[in-house]
């Protein structure tokens, strides 16, 4: 299938070759996949872990060599190959992109009041971090075509009580990071991505995670690498490694003491246990060692659903992913935007009844008790509530079957509304409230 405009700008270099697996880099034998008949017999969950390679072997390597707690030899390779793969100064592993982030939090020395430029349509983790050491989040409204930050928005919004801007890469396409960057160059304000969902994307022609002065990446099991548990913090700006070391080491400078820097080490500044395990590391090394491969893997599922859905989508008046030609995407989601809420929950209770999960996802923080709390002021965010009560995910997993992704595709072009579906596409109903929780 045809590649789009603009997703080649950059793929993660060609890493080892595989001990397991065959040479698309499908999943190995260490996890033998049920076949294809009888994956299609069961139901289709929305995510589950494939096993890539080495992963069960470096984990029992780990067991053997007595380390298998933080910053041991498998933490080094995991850092190493992603400071290698992505061009970024220092990378530090962290037991989970949340920790990553109240890392970021604590090395730009956030105080109360201080006010954080963040989008309403994001997982929690992204301002509670910085709620946690008392800012303000001042929340921005998303793009309507990639639901992004809308750069357009920012200007506005700093004030000298400005300490930081996030941004979201959403669904790993990447922001507008040319318009961004400027304007926080122009106020002297630190960007930080939450990368999350962006691992192996780029904006052009550079990797996500290596554009802000620091970035934060997921390995939790529903992401495109995983451990189960666990994250890491980039850091782009050699400022903050020597801090950051201290703080992922409950404030102590133990690793000057292994380096032999200092004669013993002892408490020197606020910190936290942030170090993700040496098991959980090795076991993640598995999966970043294919790296390639699982993005390939990934885009051709999710190449698949949009040439699949095209037609019915345009027809039927539903939004699919828009990916700029600046964009390489991670292919980490594939999303519908339905003409209205009520569509979106008959849709997810159709592909339910197939026996397919179709979760949708963020409630908007803005209007959130929380972000009422600690939100600077009333937000207006309207691209945000509409798209949020509009937004469906389709599974999308390394391991998905190509009998499952048609399975999926043909039940949602299944799919026939009750009324409406041909109203015009960002038309939006009385808001029905806030009834179900959407999952990260």
């Amino acid at each position: 299938m045809a590649r789009k405009a603009g997703e080649t700008v950059w793929t993660p270099r060609s890493l080892a070759p595989p001990r397991n697996g065959d040479a698309q880099g499908r999943p190995s034998a260490i996890a033998p996949a049920p076949s294809e008949d009888a994956a299609s017999i069961s139901g289709v969950p929305f995510n589950k872990l494939a096993l890539m390679g080495n992963e069960m072997a470096y984990v029992s390597e780990a067991i053997r060599n007595g380390h298998c707690s933080g910053d041991g030899p498998f933490t080094r390779r995991c850092q190493d190959l992603l400071e290698r793969e992505l061009g970024v100064p220092s990378v530090l592993l962290t037991t989970s992109c949340t920790h990553a982030l109240e890392m970021s939090a604590l090395l730009l020395d956030i105080q109360p009041g201080d006010e954080i430029i963040v989008p309403s349509f994001t997982f929690v983790s992204t301002v509670n971090a910085f709620v946690l050491r008392g800012a303000r989040p001042v929340f921005a409204d998303i793009r309507r075509d990639t639901l992004n930050l809308d750069e357009t928005k920012i200007a506005a919004l700093v004030t000298p009580r400005t300490r930081a801007i996030v941004v979201v890469h959403y669904a790993g396409v990447g922001c507008e990071m040319d318009t961004i960057l400027p304007i926080a160059r122009h106020h002297g304000i630190p960007v930080i991505e939450d990368n999350a969902h962006g691992l192996s994307g780029a904006y052009q022609g550079r990797p996500l995670g290596s554009l802000g002065a620091l970035a934060t990446v997921s390995f939790h099991e529903t992401k495109n690498y995983s451990c189960g548990e666990g994250g890491a913090l980039l850091i782009n700006d050699p400022q903050y490694l020597s801090r950051a070391e201290i703080i992922r080491e409950k404030g102590t400078d133990r690793s000057r003491f292994f380096r032999k820097q200092v004669d013993k080490y002892t408490w020197v500044d606020l910190g936290s246990s942030y170090l993700m395990s040496d098991m959980s590391a090795a076991f993640l090394l598995g999966q970043l060692e294919k790296l390639r491969e699982v993005r390939n893997i990934r885009r051709r599922i999710w190449t698949n659903y949009r040439d699949r859905l095209s037609d019915w989508a345009g027809a039927s008046g539903i939004g699919l992913p828009h990916v700029p030609e600046a964009c390489a995407q991670s292919y980490h989601m594939f999303y519908l935007i339905m003409p209205s809420l009520a569509q979106r929950q008959a849709f997810i209770e159709h592909m339910r009844l197939a026996g397919i999960s179709c979760p949708f996802h963020y409630v908007p923080l803005h209007s959130s008790p929380m972000g009422r709390r600690h939100g600077l002021q009333e937000a207006s965010c309207p691209v945000t509530d509409d798209v949020s009560d509009r937004l469906v995910r389709l599974p999308i997993f390394t391991g998905l079957h190509e009998a499952d992704q048609s399975r999926v595709a043909a039940t949602a072009m299944n799919f026939r509304a009750v009324d409406s579906l041909r109203r015009p596409a960002f038309w939006r109903p009385p808001q029905l409230g806030n009834h179900v929780r959407k999952v990260p």
